[in-house]
């Protein structure tokens, strides 16, 4: 059988660590070329430099999603050195602990938190959203992956800021969907409780209560996300489209 994005271009955001490099690296074993960026430079490059490590090609392309010349310049950078854009996932993005609001309640959150967390994780998306579909229905087709969570699909105490960040990804993910369809493919994953740094503060303050709501009992890693973000940018799941789908040991199930 042949390899999942056998030749595609592959765009990956916050693929500076976590989900994001996981996803880098899969991406490149399973055949494409990889275009990777995130805010630091530092922390791309190594992604880069991991995926040529490993045989395959790839471009590092640091932009904050948060400044819109950044981000034009960023997807002109990588058309310009592959030509095309086949599939994207959009996965950059914080926490509410990542940003000083951890375990505080909706009229606890610091309005200029509020405003960031927004500013990464839903206009950021979008952002990137707009030039990676004017450039696969110029070439004829593509899919883009956003990334939402757990957090997207229900209510989950004192993530404010970001539980609205999410379901509005997942809205922005299925609006896509039905005006692009069948030029552009348009998904989201939404991941449950994974290993990575953005989970850090939630662990530190309910990890216990966290994994005894996991039937599988343990965290998701960071390569069980990859494997989902890359099936839905393949040609396998040419009929899915408009959905988000869950990679979560179980927890949504109780």
């Amino acid at each position: 059988m042949s390899r999942l994005l056998e030749g595609k271009v592959v765009l990956v955001t916050g693929a500076g660590g976590g989900i994001g490099r996981a996803t880098c690296l899969l991406a490149a074993k399973e055949g494409a070329l990889v275009a990777a960026t995130d805010v630091s430079a530092e922390a791309v490059d190594k992604t880069a430099q991991l995926v040529r490590d490993a045989g395959r090609e790839a471009f590092a392309a640091p932009a904050d999603l948060t400044d819109r010349a950044a981000v034009d310049a960023m997807f002109a950078a990588v058309v310009d050195n592959f030509g095309r854009l086949d599939g994207a996932f959009n996965n950059a993005g914080v926490s509410g602990g990542q940003i000083g609001q951890g375990g505080k309640l909706v009229a606890d959150w610091d309005e200029e938190a509020f405003d960031q967390i927004l500013a990464v994780n839903l206009k950021g998306v979008w952002r990137c959203m707009r030039a990676e579909l004017k450039q696969m229905v110029a070439q004829g087709g593509g899919a883009i992956v956003n990334t939402a969570s757990l957090a997207g699909l229900s209510g989950f105490k004192t993530t404010a800021g970001y539980a609205a960040s999410k379901h509005g990804v997942i809205g922005l993910t299925k609006t896509a969907a039905i005006e692009y369809a069948p030029t552009v493919r348009v998904n989201a994953v939404c991941p449950g409780y994974t290993d990575t740094d953005l989970m850090k503060d939630a662990m530190s303050r309910s990890g216990a209560t966290i994994m005894s709501r996991i039937p599988s009992g343990s965290l998701g890693q960071p390569e069980d996300i990859a494997e989902m973000v890359c099936w839905l940018l393949s040609d396998r799941s040419s009929y899915a489209t408009g959905s988000p789908f869950v990679v979560d040991g179980g927890y949504m199930a109780g």
